[in-house]
Formats: C-alpha cells, structure tokens, sequence
C-alpha cells in the first residue's frame, strides 16, 4: 500500500473513531451478570471481591451481607452484582436494589464501592447454595478503560447437625430373678435420644446360658415353651435412632426355676405328665402314663378293649374278643369269614362255592350268573346277553318286550301304534293311516280322493281337487280362463287379462276407466280430472268450464259470466271492452271543454289590449313606450298558432282592439266503437271497430292489424 493510501485510511478511521461515543458502564446497576463479570469493562487491575456470607446457612435464617472490593484505585467510583440460585435476597441498603425474583442484587448509583441487603437462607433439605460475585471498580474518566473488575464464585453448604447416639436404659427381664418353667420371660426398658430422633433399628438379642438364641432376636416376650429348668436367661439392647447405635445395655438375669404343677410329688422336669397328678412315669415312651398303659412296655400297644390279651392297635376287632384277625381286610374276621381270603367274599349261602357277592342267585344253588343283569339265570334266559329280554313267545327271534306281536311270528314292530304291524301297514309311521288305495302316497283316511291318484286335497270343499282348482281355497271359484288372477265367477271381463271390474257398470273396465265410479265419464284426455263430456274444453289442461259461453274458458276469462268481456289489463275491475267505451266517450267531453278553454283565453286577451289603448289615449302610452322600438311589421289579422300563447303588448296596432285573432277550434271526434271481441285458441284477444279496422291486445295497448 502506498503512502497516499494509507494517509487515506488513518485520516477515515481518525474520522470513524471520533464519531463513536464514550462507553460507560451502567449507573443502574445489571442485574444477573455476576457469573460472567463486567464484561463491558477493560478489566486493567486487580481487584477482589470481599463478602461475609457465611460458610454453612441455617435454614430460613436470615444474614445480614456486605460487598466490598480490595486493592483497587483511589476512585470511589463503582459497582457490583451478586447472583444466588438458591434463598431470597432482600432489603437492600443504599445504592442497592433487588430484581424481582430475589436471585439478583446490583447498584443503583455508580458513586459507592460498599453495599449491603439480607440473605434468607434457603428451606430445610435444599442443600448447596451457589453464589457468584462480581465488583467493579471505575477510574471516573467516562471511558471503559482504566478500570477493573473480578468475579467470585461460593458455594455455601446447609448447616447439619451432628447426630447423638440414643440410650437405652432401666433394662429389664421378668419375672425375676427366678422365673417359673411355666412363665414367659418379659423385656422392658426406656429409650432415649439427646435430638429427639425416634426409635428405629434398636437390636435385641437373647442369651441363654450365655449363648445368643438368634431365632428369638427382636421379641420382647419370649413363651415358656424355650425355656427349662435350671436356665439362666438375659437380654442385650443396642438402642438405634434409624443413624447411630447406642450403647449396648445388658438386662438382669433370669433363672428358670422347677415346678409341681400338678402337685402331684414330682417336680415338672422329672414328671413325663407334669400336669396329669394320676401319671408320672411312661416307661415305653408312647405317651401313655404307666397307670393306664395296658402294655406299659410295648410303646405300640396301651389298650385292650375286649380283653382278649391282643391290644387294640394290633386287634382287627378290638371290641369283640371272638375275633383278632382279617387275613383279607374285607372287615369279616377270619373265625366267621367263609373265604377269609378273599376280601370280596365271606358268605355262601346256598353252599354252591360262589360266594353270595358273585352268586348272582345266592340262594339258588342251580343259578349263579345273570350276564344281562335282568335277574333271570343266564340257564333259564332266552336273551342271556340283553336285559330288555329273556323270553321269545313266537319264537321268531325277537323278545316277547320289544316284540309288538309276541304271538305273530310274522310281525314284530307297529311303528305308529295303531295296531296294523309295519310289514302290513302301507304306513308305518303314521297311526291315521294303514291304506293307500289309490297309491298315490297319500293315505285313504286323508285323501280327499282316495281313488284318484291326481288329486288328494280339496281345501275349499268344492269338489274340485285342488291340482285341478285354479282356486284351491276360494269354494267359488275353480276356472281362470284369462289367467289374471280373479275366478271366472268374480270377474266382469273373464275373458279380457287387463280388466276384472267395472264399478261404474258403463262397459269399460276400472283399469281403462279414468272414471272407473263415474258411468258417464271414460276418458280425460287433456289429464285435468274432468272428464271429456263435462270438459268445455277436453283439450286444455288448463280450462273445463267457458260459463258465459264467449269461447274462452272461465280461468282465462277475467269476466267468465260475462259474454261481452274476458280482458282487464289494467286490473281495475272493468272489462277492456267497457273501458274502450268510457274512453272514447271521454275524449269526446274533453274536446268541447278545449273549445271553452280557448274563448275565456281570448276574451282576457281582448280585454288587456283595451286596458292599453285606453292608457294611451290619456296620454301615458309614451311612458309605457318610449324605449321601445315600434315594429309594424306583424298584423294580427295575419297570426295563426297556439291560442293559449301568451303575448308582449304591443304599441301600435294595425287593427282596433275588438279584432284580436279568435282560438281555432279543434276538428270533431269520431266515436269508433267496438262491434265485437274474441280469444283465440293461443289465448291472444281481438276486436273489430265500427271504422272496420281489426286489433289485437299486445299486453299493453290495442295494435291495429
């Protein structure tokens, strides 16, 4: 780069950097920004950021806090802004203010290095709370340089108290210091804990005889069921607040002491039955006293019942001395049992060597077996394999019970009861009917025409089967010869499928008939529902009647009973016709009052010319004319044109005044009448005049043709 060039640029960055204005840090404080500084700021010294929050918070309490700097300049020109994200800033001091939510502090004035506001410390469990700092310090000069700053950050933990050990105290074990062998032992004792934490978690442990009875850990009774004679018992408590265990306290002890129970002489540890005062010894050990034992030696027997020396649990009758054993368990005992091997049999009454359970007869010694189980000996059974049977009269194979006819070796079944066997009867299964004459398949008793096999119904009792009847169920009719539906006998036209009825009895059927209950009409050609003979007009859907007989029907007829009128355009409520006369008629009235209009016009007219000439012959016509310009060129006698235009007065007149031009009447009217009117069949309306001529209405006015 040149030299000019470079002159170029130094003198347009001089020129930029003069119109950027002074950078000043804000004299309002910012508020969150203590974690990142003051970024805004040269930061050209070292300064550091001194606080007193404190190292642990309470919970809730609250902390009076001060912000200084060190090591900075001799301005006293600053600013600083402290960020919690956990407790509540509040009441701030001079300079300082709170945001909103109570998380930020900052200046309000640039003017201090010293600020103060409170602390709350956050709710209990919240845990560490972080703090970020940052201070500033200004050299007042209105720039950004020449400054410094520092950020620091805390962390300010939740204050814990140190946890106590609980104590457990005033341990005892009961009954004491002997306890029956029939007692339970009881454990009591108090606990206590320096914070007021409650119990949980506390160890107890029983000893007996010095040995930890671990199965008993926990409980604070324990039954007599674990303890003996001559036992000594004790407990350990280690107290537990869910933290820290206490102090391990031992309870007193405890000796199990001897009993009589049952008074009976003999200590309970040496008594088998320490509570029974009739035993005290059982010698085989089988739970039953020596003095009730029958065998006090044979720990399986200590009964005999019947006394027959067997004691009962050997016995297989223990309460009758004739019998010990059952060899086959069948519950006979041997001595009475007929086949004491065999536990399905002990009795043989006929003596035949099957035992009355198998003897099928037991008391016929020439029975023994019935297969079917019909109670009939298979010797004496006919059917020895089907109970149903065991006897064949007729001896044709089937049994006298299933056999319908145990004496007619020819029949056995009457499927349908009706005393005819199924070889005889044409119908089986059916107890109405045995015969079929006509095989037809249709039994006698239900044919209607046994002997004929065409035919077995006759449903409407006609005598005419019903395949023949073309009306089965209809007695009064049996021929349809046009096959429409409707018998011979009901149909008007039998002959004739498109007709059955005539309701009106004029020879035309209701289906042809638009009129099938009128007899004098037939036909409505024009489908407006008069018939043709009553229609004025059977063409016309839209006409029937023409009342006035003028040829155009009463619903285009504005007057249907009036022959001389069927039009009123103007709605007025006189027929055109009648209106066509009353206004000729008042043409000719306002012709005759023109004629009188125009003579009283006239006559003013003359009266104001003589009004004139007699003004001037007083001589003051020269004052009324004397700046007007006389013209002789016009003479009334001359002047023609409308009699109702009105004029200048004139000075001079060719003419004396009574010889003012009279109106011109108008030429007579000539009343044309109307001879005749009519309607044409496309609903148009004509009329001729009395001068011959013929018009026609257009919708609006009458049109010459």
């Amino acid at each position: 780069m040149n030299l000019r060039a470079k002159l170029i640029v130094l003198i347009i960055m001089g020129a930029f950097l003069l119109t950027v204005p002074t950078i000043d840090g804000s004299q309002n404080g910012i508020h969150n920004q203590a974690n990142s500084g003051c970024t805004c700021h040269y930061n050209s010294g070292a300064i550091t950021p001194t606080h007193n929050f404190p190292t642990e918070y309470n919970p809730g309490q609250v902390y009076s806090i001060s912000i200084n700097l060190n090591n900075g300049t001799q301005s006293f020109n600053g600013g600083f802004n402290v960020m919690v994200d956990k407790g509540q800033l509040g009441n701030p001091g001079s300079n300082t203010q709170i945001n909103g939510a109570g998380t930020s502090a900052t200046h309000t004035a640039s003017n201090s290095l010293g600020w103060t506001f409170e602390w709350v410390g956050p709710t209990p469990g919240s845990g560490a709370t972080t703090v970020h700092i940052a201070v500033l310090q200004a050299d007042a000069s209105g720039t950004n340089s020449g400054d410094a700053w520092s950020t620091l950050q805390l962390t300010i933990n939740e204050f814990q108290l140190p946890n106590d050990p609980p104590v457990a105290y005033d341990v005892n074990l009961t009954p004491s210091p002997e306890a029956p062998s029939t007692s339970d032992l009881t454990l009591s004792y108090q606990y206590g804990d320096p914070n007021m934490d409650p119990e949980s978690g506390t160890l107890i442990h029983w000893y007996k005889n010095n040995t930890h009875i671990t199965g008993l850990d926990g409980m604070m009774t324990v039954s007599s069921i674990y303890t003996s004679p001559g036992d000594v018992w004790n407990v350990e408590i280690t107290p537990s607040d869910g933290t820290d265990f206490g102090s391990t306290e031992v309870s007193n002890n405890v000796t199990i002491a001897d009993v009589d129970s049952d008074n009976d002489g003999v200590f309970d540890s040496e008594d088998a039955f320490p509570n029974d005062p009739n035993e005290s010894q059982d010698s085989d050990s089988d739970g039953v006293g020596d003095n009730a034992d029958a065998f006090p030696n044979d720990p399986n027997e200590s009964a005999d019942s019947d006394g027959d020396g067997v004691g009962d649990n050997a016995d297989a009758f223990p309460n009758d001395s004739s019998e010990t054993a059952d060899s086959d368990l069948d519950g006979v005992g041997d001595n009475a049992d007929a086949f004491p091997f065999d536990p399905e049999e002990d009795t043989d009454s006929d003596n035949d060597t099957v035992g009355d359970n198998a003897d099928a007869f037991p008391f016929d010694p020439t029975e023994d077996t019935d297969t079917d189980m019909d109670g009939v000996g298979d010797n004496a059974d006919a059917f020895p394999d089907d109970p149903s049977e065991d006897t064949d009269s007729d001896m044709d194979g089937v049994g006298d019970n299933s056999d319908a006819f145990p004496n007619d070796a020819n029949e056995t079944l009457d499927s349908d009861m009706d005393g005819v066997g199924d070889n005889a009867d044409a119908f089986p299964n059916d107890a109405n009917e045995t015969l079929d004459s006509d095989m037809d398949g249709v039994g006698d008793n239900a044919d209607a025409f046994p002997n004929d096999a065409n035919e077995t119904l006759d449903t409407d009792m006609d005598g005419v089967g019903n395949n023949a009847d073309a009306f089965p169920n209809d007695a009064n009719e049996t021929v349809d010869t046009d096959m429409d539906g409707v018998g011979d006998n009901g149909d008007a036209f039998p002959n004739n499928p498109a007709e059955t009825k005539d309701s009106d009895m004029d020879g035309v059927g209701d289906n042809a008939d638009v009129f099938p209950n009128d007899a004098t009409e037939t036909v409505d050609t024009d489908m407006d529902g008069v018939g043709d003979n009553s229609d004025a007009f059977p063409n016309d859907a839209s006409e029937t009647m023409d009342s006035d007989g003028d040829g155009v029907g009463d619903n285009a007829d504005a007057f249907p009973n009036d022959a001389t009128e069927t039009m009123d355009t103007d709605g007025d409520g006189v027929g055109d016709n009648a209106q066509a006369l009353a206004e000729a008629a008042a043409a000719e009235d306002d012709s005759s009052n023109l004629v009188l209009i125009i003579g009283i016009v006239g006559l003013v007219i003359a009266i104001m010319v003589g009004v004139l000439l007699f003004m001037r012959s007083n001589g003051s016509a020269n004052e009324l004319t004397s700046d007007v310009t006389k013209d002789y060129s016009s003479d009334m006698a001359s002047f023609s044109g409308n009699p109702f235009q009105t004029y200048q007065p004139m000075t001079e007149f060719a003419q004396p005044a009574t010889q003012v031009a009279q109106p011109i009447a108008p030429e007579p009217v000539v009343e044309v009448s109307v001879l005749q009117q009519w309607t044409d069949a496309s609903g148009h309306t004509w009329r001729q005049m009395s001068d011959s001529t013929i018009e026609w209405w257009n919708g609006t006015d009458w049109q010459k043709t």
